[in-house]
Order: C-alpha cells, then structure tokens, then sequence
C-alpha cells in the first residue's frame, strides 16, 4: 500500500448543541469553550504529524477545530461541503425527547436506521454516505502516499468507519465518535481500512468544568 493515503479523521470539537443533545445537521453551530479546548489540545496531539493538507466541512464547528491544526502545521483548512453532518431538516435544533415526543413515527424509522429514508425531511443514509465517501475519496486521491487530515462530523465519521469495516448503513453503531478524538484509516481507490479508532488520549483530564464559559 504504499501509495495508500493516510488518514486522520476529527470529528469536530464539542458544541453547546452537542452537550444539550441538539441536532446540529447544517445548522452552523460554533465550537463551546471546551471546544476550542479541545481543539488545541488535539492540534498539539498531531504537531509532529507529516500532514501533507488538512480538509475540512465549511460548517464552523468543523472549521475551528481545523483552523487550530492548521496553525500548527502552517497550512490552510481546505474547505470540502461534501464534508458536513448529515441535513436533519425540520429535526434540526430538537433534542432527542423533544423528537420523540413531537414525531415518533419518524423517530422510530430514524432509530432504526431505514438507508432510504430521508429523516426529518433531510438526506437519507444512502444519500449522505454517498455525498461524504465521495469527499473523502476525492481528497485522498490527491495525495497518494501521504497523510491528510479530514475534520468533520459524527455521522461522517460513522459512514467511513462503516466503509472501512464492510459494516452495514442499518447496523446497529457499536463504536465511538467521540469529540476531537483521533481516529486513522488507509485509503486507496479500492476503499477504507481502518487502522486506529477514537484515540482520546490528548483529551485526559479536560472537562466543561475546568474551562470558563
């Protein structure tokens, strides 16, 4: 594989939105405090990483967390709407309760994980996994034999921890998309390997309470 492009993977850091249980979608939601924190933290993490370019969502909290890896490394953030969350449409800025209670039909099929079904009147798993795989392949195809960084959102992440490990779209997650974590795949133009998944190690110790609001 040694033409294999090596990827990072981040998802972006922690949003009030997030800790609220919110959905974001393409609401443009900026990073919280712990956010930011976490983004520095992460940007530290990956300072000696040979980065050869660093791509990520337009959406802000994607952007911020990119911009404080940039900075380490001297680059520019690459811009890549193919990168951003899944459109939740009329789910978006609901808690999970508040969709229960306000549309359980619809929540139960989203629960479920119907690929084809459009939720909230948005994208349907089948449509979203296409447009992020995409995006991905496009970047990694421009850096054949060298490390990237993709920053992004959970549900990007899950589609492409999906498509390295063979897992169906209407499987049951059992894996982490934790907050400004580390996760690695192999690329090349026959698909994803996973190497290495939810590494928090550089997140030890940073809490909401230890960071002023």
């Amino acid at each position: 594989m040694d033409n294999a492009t090596r990827l990072i993977v981040i998802r972006h850091g922690e949003t009030t939105w997030n800790r609220a249980t919110r959905i974001q979608g393409h609401t443009d939601i900026p990073l919280s405090a712990l956010g930011l924190a976490q983004a520095e933290r992460l940007a530290q993490a990956l300072a000696d990483e040979p980065l050869a370019a660093i791509y990520a969502s337009d959406l802000s909290r994607a952007r911020q967390t990119a911009e404080a890896l940039a900075a380490v490394h001297g680059l520019p953030v690459r811009q890549d709407r193919g990168l951003r969350e899944r459109a939740f449409g009329r789910f978006e800025g609901l808690s999970w309760q508040e969709i229960d209670q306000g549309y359980p039909e619809e929540a139960a099929r989203w629960r479920r994980r119907e690929p084809d079904f459009p939720v909230g009147g948005g994208e349907s798993l089948v449509d979203f996994s296409a447009r992020c795989l995409a995006a991905a392949q496009r970047a990694a195809a421009a850096h054949p034999g060298q490390s990237i960084a993709l920053v992004a959102h959970g549900g990007v992440l899950d589609c492409l921890y999906r498509a390295a490990t063979r897992v169906a779209l209407d499987a049951p997650r059992s894996w982490q998309l934790g907050n400004a974590t580390i996760n690695r795949l192999l690329a090349t133009p026959d698909g994803f390997t996973l190497v290495g998944w939810n590494d928090d190690q550089h997140l030890a110790g940073l809490s909401a309470d230890d960071i002023a609001a």
